[in-house]
């Protein structure tokens, strides 16, 4: 399953549905199924298709006896609205080896999205830039899924993170019960990414937090550069990694303490990943906060 789930596996996997499918079936292979199956899978009654509904509803069977075609619908029907939110800005091109942080995101968000859309959730997009926000409505159909997978494919960072009258605007009026699922590097100036999430917590949404590191800024290890940029502002710097290592080190993972604390206090669920790291455990994770928001 692992090998399945392995990065350098996926993005190697330029198709991003086929990726994203495949990385969720290696993940169901190796555990219950019965563990992802969500509780308005049960079958209820039939309806006729309509246009625009999922083709793998449809009954066969049905459609052998009465020559005509119906939809299988759910006993319960879901009440979640699952929102992906992706930080669009210039850091995360960063790379380590031969892919970046936005390469991990986008196919983080398109497995959590096809696993979401198989347990009949719909699906809203938001792709943060520095001054507009690409913002794809909840939804759950087929067809909205291959336009969230586009539009994944077409992120391309730049800028910083986009400031609090872009995105304040998405959350009003918003009363539905939701997972927010926030996907991002926590590069900011200030507090630009807690402000936002602060917006995303007061209208009582759920909020879960992915934090990218790559292995290389984790361990101070850029293979003897000397010269490192900011790829946000530009400004450059000159460094001994040796000689800094220990004073880098400490000061990250004060940080980093300091980012998980800010995220539990405000009762955001908070997990650091590093993009070599497979897939596995953000999927469980998603999977428990959301039959956490079913109860």
């Amino acid at each position: 399953m692992s090998k399945l789930l392995d990065p350098k596996i996926m993005i190697a996997i330029k198709d991003l549905s086929l990726a994203a499918k495949t990385t969720i079936e290696g993940f169901m292979h190796g555990i219950n199924k019965s563990a992802v199956k969500g509780p308005g899978m049960e079958f209820s009654q039939y309806r006729s298709y309509q246009p625009g509904d999922d083709l793998r509803l449809l009954d066969w069977k049905m459609f052998a006896r009465s020559d005509r075609y119906y939809i299988r619908e759910s006993e319960v029907e879901t009440n979640i609205a699952i929102r992906l939110v992706l930080d669009a800005s210039a850091s995360m091109n960063h790379q380590d080896g031969n892919y970046s942080k936005i390469d991990y995101a986008r196919y983080l968000a398109a497995s959590l999205a096809y696993l979401a859309n198989l347990q009949g959730d719909a699906i809203g997009l938001n792709i943060f830039m520095e001054n507009e926000v690409i913002a794809l409505p909840v939804k759950q159909d087929f067809q909205h899924l291959s336009r969230l997978f586009f539009q994944l494919e077409q992120i391309k960072p730049e800028g910083k993170f986009t400031s609090s009258t872009v995105y304040k605007q998405l959350y009003r009026g918003s009363n539905q019960k939701e997972l927010t699922i926030f996907i991002s590097d926590f590069y900011q100036t200030a507090d630009e990414i807690f402000e936002m999430l602060n917006v995303a917590t007061s209208v009582k949404h759920e909020v879960v937090v992915f934090h990218l590191m790559s292995r290389n800024e984790l361990e101070l290890n850029f293979k003897g550069y000397t010269n490192f940029e900011d790829l946000e502002t530009g400004e450059t710097v000159q460094i001994d990694q040796t000689a800094i290592r220990k004073i880098y080190l400490d000061s990250l993972n004060t940080y980093l303490e300091k980012v998980k604390i800010q995220a539990l206090n405000k009762g955001i669920y908070y997990r650091m990943l590093c993009t070599d790291e497979p897939l596995d455990q953000a999927i469980r994770d998603f999977l428990n906060q959301r039959k956490k928001l079913k109860v």
